[in-house]
């Protein structure tokens, strides 16, 4: 079973919202801190936020106020709802736990593309 599967991305206009979700498996179970990360073409990987167990979030400036990091600790999922999207905001999204950034394993990601 592939542990990290991202999907819910998209082609939207600017201003728009989309939901992303991350299902976890195997060596993600149960872990404290989990974390969205996006890559760009032409750039390095970089964090989007972060959230720990307890549900307490971070997130990286330029999404702030924008993007909202959830979990469902239950269902072993991880979401990361984008509103007023701008297209700066393009490219592969990534979950991972931020212990696992160097190593991996990571998902296929899911690619999130905003133009108009």
């Amino acid at each position: 079973q592939v542990p990290l599967v991202e999907f819910g991305g998209g082609t939207v206009q600017p201003g728009e919202s989309l939901r992303l979700s991350c299902r976890t498996s195997g060596p993600f179970f149960g872990i404290s801190v989990m974390a969205w990360y996006r890559q760009a073409p032409g750039k390095e990987r970089e964090l989007v936020g972060s959230i720990y167990r307890g549900a307490s979030t971070n997130y990286a400036d330029s999404v702030k106020g924008r993007f909202t990091i959830s979990r469902d600790n239950g269902k072993n999922m991880v979401y990361l709802q984008m509103d007023s999207l701008k297209p700066e905001d393009t490219a592969v999204y990534y979950c991972n736990s931020p212990a696992n950034y160097d190593t991996g394993p990571w998902g296929q990601g899911t690619q999130v593309t905003v133009s108009s």
